[in-house]
């Protein structure tokens, strides 16, 4: 076993969400999800921004969350071909609505909690840690039509029930916890994110950080009964990360590029630090937002930060004062100027392994907090060759410099939990809806059309991977 530069214990392994592997969307008494709105090609985007109000399903479009991966029906299969990895860890998410069909019931789907349990079962069976995700882009319908979604106060008492339900019923075979996935997303994708619909004439800035402001607080309340459910529960808080750059070296520049991160970090910054940052006084100033606070949510969030700050890392991004449209990556919800200086990805993506190394360094020195690393992978369009296999090289390249660059930052001293390489089963994209976007070291054969036997075969990168968990991230050749 060659050297490694990851210390003992060290946690390894591959995340699914469930809005975008389950399907069986309407088995065990689920309810309705607003992932369940997402239609596949053109009215996608506009669905996910809220400005296109979806409340029925249609008839003449693709719903590529219905049946995703069916992970519902073939967990065991995944999990086994994860323990062949060598899995120490697995990421994924509970569907709400499968513990609360519409979410705001006083009783829980006893069918939901029960095909969690056996999942984490499943997991404990392989000696597999669930990282467990409350809420990953993942909103009961009802909640939204009803009370429209985190905009409302409610909303909080919803999410709490939910949490306790969930720490109760998997007390003993969860213990690492995340509250809400990219917190920071409902900025950019506000349907997608947090279930939020605009109407005319709204203020979406006050909409939004509003809802934040609802969800924060049920972030925080989230811990606390975590920890009062078991002390040694771990609960944190989830961003997607990705360091903005100067453009150039223009002052100017080098504000826009502060201020764009700022933005990113903003809901961290209360998860972790316990407190509104200092900035935000003037963000809300200038974009006419007025924070409703009720009398001890200052309290709330002040004692019940977070234990570990977990977060995404696919691309650094670059920021000028002056956003020239025609320079632009489209690629993905968070706008970003091109880097002359790096790669890109099929649909876009700088691939910036330093950067996760600079992004890591910053995150450590401003929340002090262990970071955990729970989404990093390429998508790209896979080919098998003749011989039925799946060559993968550029993936293997693309894991490979990352892994490399967070052994850098452990080596700067940041402390770090764990890898978790993201879509580790090929999976339905969140951004596209695409299935020809794979991020997995192991094949699902299907389509974009929802075409396919959903059999599952393993890459080369399956194989990669295996070696480098069993080495302990010392053998990345």
């Amino acid at each position: 076993m060659s050297d490694s530069r990851f210390p003992a214990g060290f946690l390894w392994g591959g995340a699914l969400a469930a809005n975008q592997c389950e399907g069986a969307y309407r088995e065990g008494g689920k309810g309705l999800a607003t992932v369940d709105m997402l239609p596949h090609g053109p009215h996608r985007m506009p669905v996910k921004l809220g400005l296109e109000k979806r409340y029925t399903l249609r008839g003449d479009e693709f719903y590529p969350s219905h049946d995703a991966i069916d992970f519902y029906h073939r967990y065991r299969e995944d999990i086994a071909l994860m323990a062949e990895m060598g899995f120490t860890v697995f990421r994924t998410s509970i569907a709400w609505s499968r513990i609360y069909p519409k979410g705001d019931e006083t009783a829980p789907n006893q069918a939901g909690i029960d095909f969690y349990r056996d999942l984490f079962l499943e997991c404990r069976k392989y000696g597999i840690e669930p990282l467990v995700t409350l809420s990953h882009f993942d909103v009961p319908m009802h909640l939204v039509i009803e009370y429209g979604s985190w905009r409302d106060r409610r909303m909080v008492t919803f999410f709490t029930r939910y949490a306790r339900t969930c720490f109760e019923a998997f007390n003993g075979l969860v213990k690492y916890w995340l509250t809400f996935n990219e917190i920071n997303i409902l900025l950019h994708s506000p349907f997608s994110g947090a279930g939020l619909v605009f109407e005319a004439g709204e203020n979406p800035e006050q909409i939004k950080y509003q809802a934040a402001h609802h969800e924060l607080v049920a972030s925080a309340l989230a811990t606390k009964i975590a920890h009062e459910v078991n002390p040694g529960n771990q609960v944190g808080c989830m961003l997607a990360g990705g360091n903005f750059y100067p453009y150039t070296c223009k002052p100017e520049d080098v504000w826009a590029a502060l201020e764009k991160d700022r933005e990113n970090l903003f809901f961290i910054d209360v998860q972790a630090r316990g407190a509104y940052p200092a900035y935000a006084a003037r963000v809300f100033r200038e974009k006419g937002v007025s924070i409703v606070m009720e009398e001890g949510d200052a309290a709330i969030l002040r004692r019940h930060s977070v234990d570990f700050v977990s977060f995404s890392y696919y691309a650094s991004r670059c920021a000028a004062a002056d956003m020239d449209e025609h320079n632009t990556s489209a690629a993905n919800v968070v706008k970003s100027l091109k880097n002359p200086h790096i790669a890109a990805s099929e649909w876009g993506w700088g691939i910036d392994p330093l950067g996760l190394r600079i992004t890591m360094n910053m995150m450590y020195d401003r929340y002090q907090k262990p970071l955990f690393l729970v989404e990093n992978g390429l998508g790209a369009r896979d080919e098998i060759n003749e011989n039925g296999e799946i060559i993968d090289d550029y993936r293997i390249g693309y894991l490979r410099e990352h892994i490399g660059a967070l052994a850098d930052a452990i080596e700067d001293g940041v402390p770090v939990m764990g890898y978790i390489m993201w879509g580790c089963i090929d999976l339905v994209s969140a951004s596209t809806g695409e299935m020809s976007k794979r991020y997995g070291l192991v094949y699902v054969d299907r389509d974009d059309n929802g075409k396919g036997t959903l059999s599952r075969s393993r890459k080369k990168s399956f194989y990669w991977y295996k070696k480098v968990i069993a080495s302990n991230g010392g053998d990345l050749a």
